[in-house]
């Protein structure tokens, strides 16, 4: 079974048809044939049978007792159609119910069950080595015999069996020529209709295989099977999302060109400049600026590499502490804060608060909404990290006292290389667009809202508890 099944899947659409249709075929074809045979027999016998009655009620007709014994007056004309028809020997037996007068055939094989009085009823037997047809019939007497006290009579007709076999075999290769025939034709129509049928599939492989590697537009639904169309509007769907996903790699790979290129003619027009000049205060000052902007350049890719990795990389949730996760990231980013006098704290509901997410991933966009409100935020401002959860999810929250974002700007930002008014010039337009591509990788979303009191942003990494189950 294992190895059938394993063909089955290794095998065409035409291959698992033959596979499971023409044995199924072939059982119903031997079924229907054994139950032709049945049928053959059992109209033999219903045929033959009426000869062996009338040649029963024949002898039973010419049986007499008026002499004061028991005689048969035999119809031999019967007799000799009867054998003609029956292709063999005809046997009879008339026999009182002592046994004492007894004609014909004295060892005719009995009936297998007592008779009812009146009543024929008909067996097979085996008579000298061969199958016999036999009806018995009982009945009473006008009187006893002489010298029996037998009252009723037994009246036993047999026959070979062989015409019956003759017919029912002619019968049956009958039906068997009809029944393969009828096979053959069901499956060369079984062939030609899957032919047809399969005709529009066809057309739709030679279609998709000759669209260059580019060509993402929708297949036609139009002259497809029904079966076939939830098909392809899947695979329409999927072409959807997948020239959405191209058009956005595109789009990110154009920005981070055109980023990165303004760095690097950045940096050869210092470091030209730094070549040319003479004057070793000018020198120093165009080195400064070199190295500004290669770390400008390290953060710019930095970045670039978290977006693609945020976007590609397989999610893998896992429970963790919130809560360690706050205290670490302001660590890491607190030398940044004291360089601006700036005072990050972190809020947690309890020393140790459980959530289920990519503890990585989560990682990078906490960090890279700490690091644009450090930047964003003014000199001696507050910056509060906290965490919080309820039955439908759980959530990151950066908070800062800094100028906060129009109502207009809090809708845009967050798409890639799209930075607010105020931003300065350290900004490149990523940060956010991270943290909410990491958001939405967790089925999750970036909130960017005023704060309730005062100045200031409240930005916001909210992802739903995972399904039960």
């Amino acid at each position: 079974m294992q190895g059938i099944a394993d063909r089955l899947r290794r095998a065409s659409l035409w291959q698992r048809l033959a596979l499971l249709l023409f044995p199924a075929l072939l059982v119903v074809t031997g079924l229907e044939l054994w139950m032709t045979r049945h049928d053959a027999l059992a109209a033999a016998n219903a045929a033959y049978d009426r000869s062996l009655l009338g040649a029963l009620k024949s002898i039973d007709a010419n049986i007499s007792t008026a002499s004061g014994g028991l005689s048969v007056e035999l119809p031999y004309t019967m007799f000799e159609f009867f054998e003609l028809t029956a292709s063999g020997q005809v046997f009879f037996r008339v026999a009182t119910s002592d046994g004492l007068v007894e004609l014909g055939s004295a060892d005719l094989p009995a009936p297998p069950a007592e008779l009812k009085m009146g009543v024929p009823a008909f067996y097979d037997a085996t008579y000298f080595g061969e199958a016999v047809r036999l009806a018995a019939y009982r009945r009473d007497l006008d009187r006893a015999p002489a010298g029996s006290s037998g009252r009723s009579v037994l009246i036993q007709v047999g026959e070979s069996t062989r015409s019956r076999q003759e017919f029912s075999a002619r019968f049956v290769r009958s039906a068997a020529l009809r029944d393969g025939l009828v096979l053959a034709l069901l499956l060369c129509g079984t062939a030609i209709a899957l032919a047809a049928a399969l005709r529009p599939l066809s057309r739709l492989a030679r279609e998709v295989q000759a669209r260059t590697p580019d060509d993402l537009t929708r297949i036609a639904e139009t002259d497809l099977p029904a079966e076939v169309r939830p098909l392809v509007a899947a695979v329409n769907q999927q072409m959807s999302r997948t020239q959405d996903l191209v058009t956005q790699q595109r789009q990110f790979l154009d920005d981070a060109s055109h980023q990165l290129r303004t760095h690097l003619t950045t940096l050869q027009m210092q470091a030209d400049y730094a070549k040319r000049e003479q004057d070793p205060v000018q020198v120093q000052a165009a080195l400064d600026a070199l190295g500004t902007e290669i770390g400008r350049a390290t953060r710019s890719a930095q970045q670039l590499l978290a977006l693609g990795r945020s976007d590609t990389v397989a999610v893998e949730p896992a429970e963790f502490d919130l809560a360690a996760l706050l205290r670490e990231v302001a660590v890491d980013l607190l030398p940044l804060a004291r360089a601006k006098r700036i005072d990050l704290g972190i809020h947690a509901p309890a020393p140790e608060f459980f959530a289920v997410a990519d503890r990585g991933l989560m990682r990078e966009a906490l960090g890279n909404l700490v690091a644009n409100a450090i930047a964003y935020t003014p000199a001696e401002g507050t910056i509060t990290l906290f965490a919080a959860g309820d039955a439908a999810g759980w959530s990151l929250n950066v908070e800062d006292d800094g100028p906060g974002l129009s109502e207009e700007e809090r809708t845009a930002l967050g798409q890639r290389f799209r930075r607010g008014a105020r931003a300065g010039k350290g900004g490149f337009g990523l940060g956010l667009a991270i943290a909410r591509s990491i958001a939405q990788r967790h089925r999750g979303e970036l909130r960017l809202e005023a704060r309730e009191a005062g100045t200031g942003l409240h930005a916001i990494i909210w992802w739903p508890r995972p399904a039960a189950g």
